[in-house]
C-alpha cells in the first residue's frame, strides 16, 4: 500500500525528503517498532493534547511518555489533557492510533520533545495503520516549525530479549515420551 494521498500530497508540497514504509497493521508505536525491527527511540509517537481550548500535536520517542505537568507549565495553560477518541474522529477525521505528527496537515501547532534530537532519523505514522514515513529529525522539525521542549519522561519500556539458539536447541533435544502402545507391549513381554 502507498501512504494516504492526503499525507503524500502534504509532504510533496513541502518538498521534504522522506521514505514511505509499508508494513503490517499496527496500532501503537510499540507495535511499529516490533514490526519494523527498530528500537523504540527510532519511532516517534504523536498524540493530540487539548491545552485549554486549543489542540496541539506533541511528538516524542516511543520509549517515552508525556509528563502532563511539565507540558502544562511549558504551554502556560490552565488545563492540559489528552482528549478522548471520539474527538479524534470528529475534529481531526482520523482513526485513533493513526494520528500523524504533521501539524500542518491538521492545521495545529507541533511541539516535539528534545529527546528526539538524540536520533538522526525517525519513523512517523503516515496517517494509516499500515504505512509510516522515515525522515531526518532535523527535516521534520524544520518542516513543521516545531517548538522543542522537555516534557517527556521514561516509560519503563525494556527491550525484548531475543531467544538464543542454544535455548531453542536444548528444548528441541528433550527426550520424548514413548507412545502408550509401546509401553503396553513391553509390559506384556516381561510376563
Amino acid at each position: 500500500m502507498a501512504i494516504p494521498a492526503k499525507t503524500k500530497k502534504y509532504l510533496d508540497k513541502k518538498l521534504t525528503k522522506y521514505e514511505a514504509i509499508a508494513h503490517k497493521t499496527v496500532y501503537t508505536a510499540y507495535d511499529a517498532a516490533q514490526t519494523l525491527r527498530r528500537e523504540l527511540k527510532d519511532i516517534a509517537k504523536s498524540l493530540v493534547v487539548a491545552a485549554d481550548k486549543a489542540y496541539i500535536i506533541v511528538v516524542l520517542p516511543a520509549h517515552m511518555k508525556i509528563d502532563l505537568v511539565k507540558l502544562k507549565k511549558i504551554l502556560k495553560a490552565k488545563k492540559v489533557a489528552i482528549p478522548n477518541e471520539k474527538l479524534m474522529i470528529k475534529v481531526f477525521k482520523v482513526k485513533p492510533g493513526a494520528m500523524t505528527a504533521f501539524g500542518g496537515l491538521h492545521k495545529v501547532e507541533v511541539i516535539a520533545d528534545k529527546s528526539l534530537l538524540k536520533t538522526k532519523e525517525v519513523i512517523l505514522s503516515a496517517g494509516s495503520f499500515t504505512d509510516s514515513v522515515r525522515m531526518k529529525v532535523k527535516d521534520f522539525l524544520e518542516m513543521e516549525q516545531a517548538k522543542l521542549a522537555n516534557f517527556a519522561k521514561g516509560a519503563g519500556y525494556k527491550p525484548v530479549k531475543k531467544v538464543s539458539k542454544k535455548i531453542v536447541k536444548k528444548v528441541s533435544k528433550k527426550p520424548r515420551r514413548k507412545p502408550v502402545k509401546k509401553i503396553a507391549r513391553k509390559a506384556k513381554k516381561k510376563k
